[in-house]
């Protein structure tokens, strides 16, 4: 089972993708300009899909690229898919 991202928002670097129950959520951040301010890097995050709760962050998080966000989130829904 491997996560498909597709961008959110068009003008902005943010990726969504669900899978057993959860959602997975990749941004990028930076210092300033447009979009989300925070560490430089791929913030990724997690919740329950069904649920009201806020998200948690995927360990690791920032990453330096895009697709060690995506190799992260697929592993923790490995992680939480087992449990």
């Amino acid at each position: 089972m491997s996560l498909q991202f597709h961008r959110a928002v068009e003008d902005m670097e943010l990726w969504i993708a669900n899978s057993g129950g959860f959602s997975f959520v990749i941004s990028f951040e930076s210092t300033s300009g447009p979009g989300f301010h925070g560490r430089p890097g791929y913030m990724a995050s997690w919740r329950p899909l069904y649920e009201t709760r806020g998200a948690i962050k995927v360990s690791g998080s920032p990453f330096k690229n895009f697709d060690e966000a995506k190799e992260a989130c697929n592993r923790t829904l490995e992680h939480l898919s087992s449990e």
